[in-house]
């Protein structure tokens, strides 16, 4: 099964983008479920106004009759910068009816790059309310993903091995999610860098009314 992270993300732009990011997201997902596709909304930072996101991200994979071609044709269709050409519904009389999103694609599998190798395991003594000892070997296990610095504690459990267990699989699924929130601000950094550029290659455009 094939799995992309997608960002749809207003730049640097007014709250007319961000309206135009609502919608894009709500297209994207009624177009993927339609070709059979499981799209969820993982996140998504509102704007100012009602009914306008700065920002959104989507988990995409294949599902029921779809495949790997019809994802990889639908992140063809989407990725890039949309132009949705409306009159603002914020500003009656403002002259400009061009406005523009960036959505940028992810490879989920490209981006786990864990390895056990970068993992320091130690024990430590779990302790409970007020200091008190829960046991008076070290069956807690400490974490740290070296690269990173990140650590994990696990305590759950009397065992030394299902804490480590526990330890392993947390300390994987905060390294992946801090990954993929690095992966995401770098991508919107350089999307707001380069979002003037990029308008004269707008990938899809979308005439509506806002």
């Amino acid at each position: 099964m094939n799995k992309s992270i997608i960002q749809v993300t207003a730049g640097r732009g007014p709250e007319e983008c961000s309206r135009v990011v609502a919608r894009v997201v709500e297209m994207m997902m009624k177009d993927a479920r339609g070709k059979a596709l499981d799209i969820t909304l993982l996140e998504s930072t509102k704007g100012h106004l009602k009914g306008t996101l700065l920002s959104a991200v989507l988990l995409i994979q294949t599902g029921g009759i779809s495949s790997n071609k019809t994802l990889e044709a639908f992140i063809q269709e989407w990725r890039g910068t949309i132009q949705w050409v409306a009159q603002s519904p914020f500003r009656k009389y403002h002259k400009r009816k061009n406005w523009f999103v960036g959505v940028e694609v992810f490879d989920v599998n490209k981006q786990q790059e864990w390895n056990l190798k970068d993992v320091k395991l130690e024990s430590c003594r779990a302790s409970g309310p007020g200091g008190q000892h829960v046991n008076k070997v070290e069956t807690a296990v400490r974490g740290t993903h070296l690269p990173s610095g990140m650590q994990v504690l696990a305590m759950d459990s009397r065992s030394q091995l299902e804490n480590k267990q526990l330890c392993l699989k947390r300390l994987e699924a905060k390294f992946m999610a801090w990954q993929m929130e690095q992966l995401l601000a770098k991508q919107q950094d350089q999307w707001q860098e380069h979002n003037e550029l990029e308008r004269g290659r707008a990938v899809k455009v979308i005439t509506d009314k806002l």
